[in-house]
């Protein structure tokens, strides 16, 4: 055991591991086979020892991997996707729920968008969809980029701290990550409610 960590300990070592880091988590975003959150909390259970790699930059990067792959699936969404649900027959089941789907994204996209990113299988299915559905590209970098910013620092501050404070109760780092994806985006999702209703009452 102790001759794997000197490895793992070299191997983070060397600035290619942030490189690493950012090709995973993007990987991940739209093939969830690929152990992504592994590699982050991995990363950063290692920088507690010696502070490298750095935990900053492992989060960083992390977050930029994972918002590059959300952004890929939701290309891949945006093109194939959108053609198949365009060409379904009008009343039939799969046209119900394709436009059940879209709705569902149009009221509460942000905050299905931000939950989903902690679900590494949901996550993909719901960056598909909205590409699929064509949720609108700046609100889905705007809520991508809450999502995948608190879950980089889910990973990166749970590997950091898992070996004392979550070590008993894993549950509560997951409810944090979550609360605090979806405090956010509540307090942004409200903030354009509020708008909306002020234009509405304008006109």
């Amino acid at each position: 055991m102790e001759g794997l960590l000197d490895v793992l300990r070299g191997t983070v070592t060397s600035p290619w591991v942030y490189l690493v880091i950012f090709g995973l988590t993007a990987v991940d975003g739209f093939f969830p086979a690929v152990p992504g959150e592994a590699a982050v909390i991995t990363a950063a259970v290692l920088s507690a020892d010696g502070g490298h790699p750095n935990l900053v930059t492992v989060i960083v990067s992390a977050a930029l991997g994972a918002l590059a792959g959300d952004h890929i699936s939701y290309a891949i969404g945006r093109g194939g996707g959108a053609r198949r649900l365009a060409r379904l027959p009008v009343g039939s089941r799969r046209r119900a729920s394709s436009d059940w789907a879209r709705r569902a994204v149009e009221r509460r996209g942000g905050l299905i968008l931000a939950t989903a990113r902690y679900v590494p299988g949901g996550r993909t299915a719901v960056t598909l969809t909205m590409g699929a559905v064509r949720y609108p590209r700046r609100s889905f970098l705007l809520f991508d980029g809450i999502a995948t910013v608190t879950w980089a620092l889910y990973c990166g501050l749970l590997g950091y701290f898992g070996g004392r404070a979550f070590e008993r109760d894993p549950v509560r780092g997951v409810l944090l990550g979550v609360g605090l994806s979806v405090v956010v985006t509540l307090g942004i999702e409200g903030v354009r409610w509020v708008r909306r209703r002020r234009r509405a009452a304008r006109h």
